[in-house]
């Protein structure tokens, strides 16, 4: 090769690395002009709550959601007093909750109840204790029984671990049902931050106690449950009620949050086959497949209580503010419950009930008054007009959506206009 076409060769070599140099310090390509521009970031809303709803509901939720394109959820798992005092300062669009709102600032939130799960008890593999009356978990707690010799284990002392209450929803929950409420003092030295570190703790001690949810740890080898009365804690025996000691699962949220639209989208994502079908998988009970866990909650708690000779404390429905409503009858929806006054956390069957309770102990004569407004009742129908739904017309006759469905031989929540409902069982 001469040295002219060598001096060529290379003049053409340093030419074209000068361009392609400056076109990288431009930030230039030769295919800049159909690069394809980035995909426009997915909305995002930030959860933070109770490591009993993150492991239940939350996290498959998440990924569910954002598989749909509909958004992202940042999940920030810690304990239910974190996720509701952010929801409340407006650090966190959503909240997480194993219990209903305790009144106070809480009453400005709305609770909206997803799914039901197990309170179960937990031991060491080790343990040889199989079941627990609720007699002995209210002494336990209460500090009258101290030795697992006295409930049928070794000779050792119960180390009792619970969660600061009402921090943790669970552990508030828990003592809601076997003391009447839930910040009653307990005979627990070893108090954790959340459920997940209350597991850790349980793991490493054969002599340890403590409460958690079944979706937390029904696929658990590390930890053994324990039945109580002689059930144990199942999706099944959650469904059927047969186990007691269950508790709805909330998200929680503020309906004046500038998120409001993208939230209440999320939230009737929750009432999908997809994600029902998710939280069975978790050992949840889908809130709107079990009204009569719902119906069944003031009785629950009065056998409960019995057993420990406690009697059912008066629980007064706060004043009604459209905030604090709950979804408490299946086939509801989000948006309804936001504009609806409130039913506090018992359903309105509950709160009908001990109205009647309440008036009959005041005048003998109310029954007989109460039987004649019911009977009035009994004939009632109302016309379907522009804007009603099921859930509306359940608040304005006191009823609840499944017993209009199941007067009305409806199979969805559709309704048409000027279309005549039953809004009475007889």
């Amino acid at each position: 090769m001469s040295k002219r076409i060598t001096r060529l060769l290379l003049v053409a070599l340093v030419s074209a690395c000068a361009v392609s140099g400056a076109m990288a310090a431009t930030g230039k390509t030769t295919k800049s002009k159909t690069a394809a521009k980035p995909a426009a970031a997915l909305p995002t809303l930030v959860w933070r709550g109770d490591y009993a709803t993150a492991r239940g509901v939350v996290d498959d939720v998440a990924k569910a959601w954002e598989k749909s394109g509909k958004g992202r959820i940042d999940i920030q798992p810690f304990n239910t007093a974190s996720g509701l005092d952010a929801v409340a300062h407006g650090l966190a669009d959503v909240a997480g909750s194993a219990r209903a709102s305790a009144g106070g600032a809480e009453s400005d939130l709305l609770f909206t109840p997803v799914a039901f799960d197990a309170l179960v008890m937990i031991e060491h593999p080790s343990n040889g204790v199989v079941n627990l009356t609720v007699k002995q978990l209210h002494d336990i707690y209460f500090g009258k029984i101290t030795n697992w010799k006295d409930v049928g284990g070794k000779d050792a002392p119960i180390n009792l671990y619970a969660v600061a209450s009402p921090g943790d929803g669970v552990e508030y929950s828990l003592r809601r049902l076997i003391f009447g409420r839930g910040n009653q003092p307990v005979a627990a030295p070893r108090l954790y931050v959340n459920t997940a570190k209350l597991e850790e703790a349980v793991t490493l001690d054969p002599n340890a106690l403590g409460v958690t949810t079944l979706s937390g740890v029904a696929t658990n080898a590390k930890v053994k449950m324990v039945s109580v009365d002689g059930t144990r804690p199942s999706l099944s025996t959650i469904s059927d009620g047969s186990y007691l000691l269950y508790t709805p699962l909330y998200l929680v949220t503020d309906k004046n949050s500038p998120k409001a639209t993208q939230i209440a989208a999320f939230m009737e994502f929750l009432h999908t086959d997809e994600v029902k079908a998710l939280a069975r998988q978790h050992q949840l009970v889908p809130y709107t497949d079990a009204p009569q866990l719902a119906e069944q909650d003031m009785a629950r708690r009065q056998k409960l209580l019995a057993e420990n000779d406690i009697k059912m404390p008066d629980e007064p429905a706060p004043a009604p503010t459209p905030e604090a409503t709950p979804v408490a009858a299946p086939g509801a929806t989000y948006a309804a419950a936001a504009a609806a006054a409130p039913t506090s956390e018992h359903t309105q069957e509950a709160k009908q009930a001990m109205d009647a309770r309440n008036a009959a102990a005041a005048d003998p004569k109310a029954d007989a008054s109460a039987g004649t407004a019911s009977t009035a009742a009994a004939s009632q129908t109302y016309t379907v007009g522009k804007g009603d739904t099921l859930s509306t017309i359940a608040k304005k006759y006191s009823v609840t959506v499944a017993q209009l469905k199941s007067w009305n031989n409806l199979s969805s929540d559709t309704l048409k206009l000027d279309q005549v409902l039953r809004v009475s069982g007889n």
